[in-house]
């Protein structure tokens, strides 16, 4: 039988940059990018946090500033250099902010199977989710999630909704699978559910998630709700919807991509590839909500199956 090919497109663009005077490479996704503009100048900010160096306006926004290369733990940019620099706006965990560079390289197409996962080794709070290759350049995919979050702390006061017994014993009787390769957003995740007293697995990439998501099923434990994020190294999310979809002891799961990108284009690729919903990052009231639409879906179909 000939092979299936995903309608996924398996590559994205990737923003090179740098950010020390090594010259060493960096990149972000370029759907996570909503303009690069040369530096401009900016207004200072009372009391903010000491990565966010001001703020610039244009095109009717104002927008802060962070010096990426302080807020990675590099040394900071001088403000004599600021002349040389760029802002790269992003759009991302519904904030809107410019990241100050030393120099834009290039956009390349990357392949995300060929990003290697940073290396456990690495600990928790370092800011590389991945590792590709440029002609003989080693490439350093941030993590934008985890660093905004050091800036922006948002978690902690996320609200989690209060559910009645029914809705609880729903998810509870589900088997539940987390995937992201950022730290920060497993951690959202993870305690959104725990909040609730919900179980669950959780994974840091694509591949892994597949893996144990057959193996789940060959034990007679498939998956119910598998929420996952879009941009991930070796099997993004629109891969992974698609591979579970296409699998006949994987398809029914309910699959909710879970994306820190802002773009209607996301939404319309999620359901291409099979997923249920697509949602922005971080709100637990509607991924609590988007996971109960699942387990009603589930529990609809299985009792469809039973009285066929």
């Amino acid at each position: 039988m000939a092979k299936t090919i995903s309608k996924a497109n398996q590559s994205q663009g990737m923003l090179m940059f740098t950010l020390n005077m090594q010259k060493q490479l960096f990149a972000i996704g370029t759907l996570k990018v909503r303009e690069i503009i040369p530096y401009m100048p900016m207004t200072q900010i009372p009391y903010s946090h000491h990565n966010v160096v001001g703020t610039v306006t244009f095109r009717d926004m104002t927008v802060p500033v962070i010096d990426m290369a302080a807020a990675i733990g590099f040394r900071r940019i001088d403000p004599s250099e600021y002349k040389d620099c760029y802002l790269i706006v992003t759009d991302c965990l519904r904030t809107v902010v410019a990241f100050m560079v030393r120099s834009i390289e290039k956009i390349i197409e990357c392949n995300w199977r060929s990003i290697e996962a940073a290396p456990a080794t690495t600990g928790k709070n370092v800011f590389v989710t991945g590792i590709t290759h440029f002609e003989e350049h080693i490439v350093q995919l941030l993590d934008v999630e985890l660093l905004l979050s050091k800036i922006y702390p948002q978690y902690e006061s996320t609200k989690v909704p209060m559910l009645t017994d029914v809705e609880r014993e729903r998810l509870k009787a589900l088997n539940i699978m987390l995937v992201d390769d950022s730290s920060i957003a497993r951690k959202q995740l993870a305690d959104a559910l725990d909040r609730i007293n919900i179980g669950y697995q959780v994974c840091n990439n694509g591949a892994e998630a597949l893996e144990m998501m057959r193996e789940a099923a060959s034990q007679g434990k498939a998956i119910d709700l598998l929420v996952s994020d879009i941009e991930m190294p070796g099997l993004d999310g629109y891969e992974l919807a698609f591979e579970v979809q296409s699998a006949n002891e994987l398809h029914h799961a309910y699959i909710i991509l879970h994306t820190s990108l802002s773009s209607e284009i996301c939404v319309d690729r999620a359901h291409q590839v099979g997923a249920n919903e697509a949602l922005e990052k971080f709100n637990a009231t509607e991924l609590i909500e988007a996971m109960l639409r699942g387990a009603k879906k589930i529990e609809s179909s299985q009792l469809s199956e039973a009285v066929a």
